[in-house]
């Protein structure tokens, strides 16, 4: 290869790389409700769903003042929902109810799922450049036994 096409090159794949990071968003999340001292946060990026399978990025953070922030970096850009529960019991894992209830505090982006089923598209929100701030706050679905 000649220097003229080896120094193109690296200028097209400099450029792509630029153009490759400013694509990419952040998402900053903080989750308020916590109570202060009964397990760690935990909360997931989810996209096209609220299911396990759906929610691929996650975090946790202590509960130590009764809230938590999480930054989740070089997000592309699209269409996510943020849910988050304490983990009470540290098993990692939201605790239910035989009829699917919430045992730990939990919570969804735009404040979806308190009265009823949680839904992705009422939770969901459009990430685009240079990112989004959202709050997220833990309610209990039953009083704490």
């Amino acid at each position: 290869m000649t220097r003229p096409a080896i120094t193109r090159l690296c200028g097209v794949a400099l450029l792509l790389a630029l153009t490759g990071a400013a694509r990419a968003a952040a998402i900053q999340v903080e989750v308020d409700g916590a109570e202060p001292g009964a397990g760690p946060v935990l909360v997931a990026l989810c996209q096209g769903g609220l299911s396990g399978d759906a929610c691929g990025r996650g975090d946790r953070g202590s509960s130590a003042s009764g809230s938590a922030r999480f930054l989740f970096r070089d997000v592309p850009p699209g269409t996510y929902a943020v849910a988050a529960f304490q983990d009470s019991n540290g098993n990692g894992q939201l605790d239910r109810t035989g009829l699917g209830l919430p045992l730990e505090p939990y919570g969804f982006s735009n404040e979806s799922g308190r009265r009823g089923r949680p839904d992705f598209r009422e939770a969901a929100f459009t990430l685009r450049e240079p990112g989004v701030s959202l709050r997220v706050r833990l309610v209990r679905a039953l009083p704490r036994r």
